[in-house]
């Protein structure tokens, strides 16, 4: 636009409104000004999040979050994006969500204490345990880029800066790390989240063109 930036998202419902126990009278009548696909214009938020849960992905991302790093919310947002089964958050209840940009209404968060109550989450799930992989370039860390990833799995992730604590490397049944090739010695946690979990997209999501995805 001339003036300004174009609003997001759409304005009232014009004509008969649709009829579904997804539809949210108000944003048919003020419009839906919310960052959502287009399949889901007007849709209630639980409308949504049940629609989400009849197709979310097998893997897990999980956060540590000792010192509320302002990377939680990003992590959390391309979960969202990807479509993670749940998010953990390890440590502190309170994280910092506003790089999330308010996804994290549309995601399973679930909280632990430790990352010892993390493994007994996810050892516990319905089909069997599922894997604990760290990502984080450590001394003797697999290569992600040469290794298969599992259909079922969760990724961990440390803090910005300190990396994944020693109560995390314990408990991961292996840790991977991404290959970097410039000078510094790491890359952001939150980009480092979006490689690994683009990683199982790419194995095991349906890309088809009449598939799932959204392109834009």
């Amino acid at each position: 636009m001339p003036h300004g930036p174009a609003e997001v998202g759409v304005g009232p419902w014009e004509g008969a409104w649709p009829t579904g126990e997804q539809y949210d009278e108000q944003l048919l009548a003020e419009g839906d000004r919310r960052n959502v696909v287009d399949r889901y214009r007007y849709w209630t938020m639980e409308a949504i999040v049940a629609d989400l849960d009849t197709r979310r992905h097998d893997f897990h991302v999980a956060i540590e979050n000792w010192q509320h790093d302002f990377n939680i919310g990003t992590i959390v947002r391309s979960a969202n994006a990807f479509l993670a089964r749940e998010v953990h958050i390890v440590g502190n209840r309170r994280w910092n969500r506003r790089g999330a940009m308010v996804t994290d209404r549309y995601q399973h968060v679930v909280h632990h204490g430790s990352v010892p109550e993390l493994a007994a989450h996810l050892h516990e799930q319905p089909g069997g345990p599922v894997p604990l992989w760290g990502i984080d370039n450590l001394p003797g860390s697999l290569h992600l880029e040469t290794t298969a990833v599992p259909r079922r799995v969760c990724f961990l992730f440390g803090q910005e800066g300190p990396g994944l604590s020693d109560a995390a490397r314990a408990a991961c049944d292996a840790t991977f790390s991404i290959a970097q090739f410039g000078s510094t010695r790491s890359i952001n946690a939150s980009a480092a989240a979006a490689i690994a979990m683009h990683a199982w997209v790419r194995t095991h999501a349906d890309l088809s063109d009449d598939g799932p995805a959204w392109r834009g």
